[in-house]
């Protein structure tokens, strides 16, 4: 039950930062929530990987290579899933930076409610 919140949520916050960011294209709820889908399976599967690959890169710049991959992450979502488009690698990069802010925030209050049950 949890998982189905955390990806509605996600899907949630993709369609909030597609109306911000004028670079991002989604095109109905139902591809947000498969975008949501697949950035979650990308974060499982990909980015270790590209994180291992990318170790010297990301010690020599204090983690802050971290930001790319998961800008790289986003765009190979945006490969994947039609109906979803991000217009350029900075876009990509900013978009990662605020749905991870969101994703903060919004799972900061699935665990409140949870602590108050």
């Amino acid at each position: 039950m949890k998982l189905i919140l955390k990806i509605l949520l996600t899907a949630l916050a993709v369609v909030v930062l597609a109306k911000i960011l004028p670079g991002v294209q989604i095109t109905n709820f139902t591809n947000a929530i498969i975008v949501a889908v697949v950035l979650g399976i990308l974060r499982v599967t990909v980015k270790p990987l590209l994180i291992f690959f990318t170790l010297p890169a990301t010690i020599v710049t204090l983690g802050l290579f971290l930001l790319v991959i998961n800008a790289v992450i986003i765009l190979l979502a945006d490969k994947i899933v039609d109906g979803f488009a991000v217009s350029g690698f900075w876009v990509a990069l900013l978009f990662s930076l605020l749905l991870s802010i969101f994703q903060s925030i919004l799972y900061s209050l699935i665990k409140e409610n949870k602590e108050n049950s």
